[in-house]
């Protein structure tokens, strides 16, 4: 799928995406949906091994299996597909949606139905001062109430954006920003330092991922709650970066981590630290989008959602699986993830 308009972040330049669709059927006629985004450097993927995997790992290790076990599933594909974490994340939640069909409920209820709907920031890539504050409008004007600012190239750049893109929108508007690994620990101070006027909610992964020692002393000297992001892969990631109090935050993607069921494993982790959770995403397609959504609203920890990867996709045949209305996410309300593919 074609973005209407590519965007720039600290490391690349994305103008188009590929997800892959799975289908799987029951003998009782019920079908699961389920979506791997594959993102070579963050899941270390390409839609060429997702494909490989559902035909080589999932297909011969699903098929006959009761759908509804997706613990003892999900435990059984799991140390098959360690490096595969978008590929088990599509069938993990084809098997939610399975059971969630079944039981005739949306998902979100069925993992805990915490809340109904949930409010996303939307982002804005690395653009030259002038047209971020355009777009930093833009947005504001259809409703959105939460930015995410994308940075890590340059420091200076980054703060006059910022800046600026706080006198433009006002300070009901929440900021976060990304620096997505671009900064070292003195851009870091600096930057938190010169945007004390812009009111920032937080900063998401300043440094890079290989350091956990240096995330962790930008999290101790900067009054700015710091997010994890690519430093969270794994469960055990979570674990590490809550035993030693390495950041304020995590943010939880379905695809990088390997879909909900490992998800909810990271989120209590987290919860038993004190850590807040943000969902996030990559460039996924309104089905996927769905899975974290529904993830989110089941868990009182999930207080933060950026759920925008599907906004920009063309010809999205998952188009309408979220509902958006003025920068807040709703489900459809339909059994399971919501939404069945045609065809």
């Amino acid at each position: 799928m074609r973005l209407k308009e590519p965007y720039t972040i600290a490391y690349e330049t994305i103008e188009n995406t590929t997800n892959i669709f799975l289908r799987v059927e029951t003998d009782k006629g019920i079908i699961g949906f389920g979506c791997a985004a594959p993102d070579l450097q963050i899941t270390g993927e390409t839609p060429e091994s997702v494909q490989q995997a559902v035909n080589d790992v999932i297909f011969p290790n699903i098929k006959g299996s009761d759908p509804l076990r997706i613990a003892m599933l999900v435990e059984r594909l799991g140390p098959l597909l360690k490096s595969q974490a978008s590929a088990l994340a599509a069938i993990d939640m084809a098997l939610h949606d399975i059971l969630g069909k079944v039981s005739g409920l949306p998902l979100w209820k069925l993992l805990g139905g915490f809340r109904d709907r949930i409010r996303t920031s939307v982002t804005i890539g690395i653009l030259p001062e002038k047209e971020t504050i355009i777009r930093a409008q833009e947005f504001v004007a259809q409703g959105f109430k939460s930015l995410k600012i994308k940075g890590g190239i340059d420091v200076d750049s980054d703060i006059a954006r910022v800046v600026k893109v706080r006198e433009a929108v006002g300070h009901e508007i929440e900021l976060r920003f990304d620096a997505n690994q671009g900064f070292t620990e003195e851009q870091v101070l600096k930057f938190v330092d010169k945007t004390r006027t812009a009111r920032l909610e937080l900063i998401e992964q300043p440094t890079p991922k290989g350091h956990p020692d240096l995330l962790g002393r930008i999290t101790s000297s900067v009054p700015l709650p710091v997010m994890a992001d690519e430093s969270l892969i794994t469960l055990r990631d979570a674990f590490r970066l809550a035993r030693r109090d390495l950041v304020d935050m995590v943010n939880v993607k379905l695809m990088k981590v390997g879909g909900i069921s490992v998800a909810l494993q990271i989120n209590a982790v987290a919860r038993s630290a004190g850590l807040e959770v943000m969902v996030g995403c990559m460039d996924e397609a309104a089905l996927s989008i769905a899975a974290g959504l529904h993830f989110a609203l089941a868990r009182p920890n999930v207080a933060y959602a950026d759920l925008d990867g599907h906004l920009d996709l063309v010809d999205d045949p998952s188009q309408g699986a979220v509902l958006l209305l003025n920068g807040i996410l709703f489900p459809t309300d339909k059994p399971g993830l919501g939404f069945d593919l045609s065809g």
